[in-house]
């Protein structure tokens, strides 16, 4: 093959700005799931959870199969884990260790580069949500509200701004503190919510002064409407989703603004 001087082939250059974001968000989703301590928070946890406490009542869930209780609210904990805790540890390591920084010297630009970590985060959900879903039905969970087009539709928007809530916030964390203060900070926030959170013990159990609070939480908020949507089957929870959407937007603002880089 014969070019003409000063052109080459293949001509040099950039990929296509799509094939750039799918070939990274396939990295980082490769990356996250085979990190072993990742795999541990995002998907042995959440299963081991909804088994145990699905299998010995050791918390008073009310009327009901446990598991009705219990398998929405292990939902909203794999979000959780995967956009928040898992997102916000990786990426201050990556952050500290001058992988981001590198990163966005490439040709993918910086909003390029959240985008293929948002499509990571969401294929690793997409894989929670069906081993959970799989371990749920087995222990004998009946979602009410899985077999209508609302139901479905009110189930994939929390956990689209679930999703969008969490991600802000670990990536808020990550761009600010330093990596072994976002690895301690993004573990005990995880504890915190996973007790306060209305994931495994319900929120009237606290002090009515304490429930006028956590129900503002991003999970409180996200556990409450996959319940009320597949537990008793109700419609749209559009008070559960302003709050997520409220916390979307504070969050992902405050990373925009405050997230430095190196």
């Amino acid at each position: 093959m014969t070019t003409a001087t000063g052109t080459f082939a293949p001509r040099p250059g950039a990929a296509p700005l799509p094939r750039m974001i799918r070939a990274q968000a396939a990295l980082e989703t490769k990356m996250l799931l085979r990190n072993g301590e990742q795999l541990l928070l995002t998907v042995i946890i959440p299963t081991l959870l909804l088994v145990l406490f699905s299998a010995v009542r050791i918390v008073d869930t009310g009327a009901g199969k446990p598991v009705d209780f219990l398998a929405p609210g292990v939902l909203g904990l794999a979000v959780l884990s995967t956009a928040f805790t898992g997102q916000a540890i990786a990426t201050g390591f990556e952050r500290r260790y001058g992988v981001l920084k590198r990163l966005a010297a490439s040709p993918l630009p910086r909003w390029g580069l959240m985008t293929a970590k948002t499509c990571a985060v969401l294929v690793t959900e997409a894989l929670q949500v069906a081993l959970l879903t799989v371990v749920a039905l087995a222990l004998g969970w009946s979602p009410h509200g899985a077999a209508t087009f609302s139901g479905v539709l009110s189930v994939v928007l929390l956990l689209l701004l679930g999703t969008a809530a969490f991600s802000g916030l670990g990536l808020l964390m990550a761009g600010t503190l330093k990596a072994e203060a976002t690895l301690a900070a993004a573990n005990l926030v995880f504890l915190l919510l996973l007790v306060g959170g209305g994931v495994i013990v319900p929120l009237d159990k606290f002090p009515a002064g304490a429930q006028q609070v956590l129900q503002f939480l991003p999970i409180s908020a996200l556990s409450d409407g996959l319940r009320e949507v597949l537990q008793h089957g109700a419609g749209l929870p559009l008070a559960d989703l302003g709050i997520l959407a409220a916390w979307a937007v504070l969050g992902l603002g405050a990373a925009a603004r405050f997230f430095r880089w190196e």
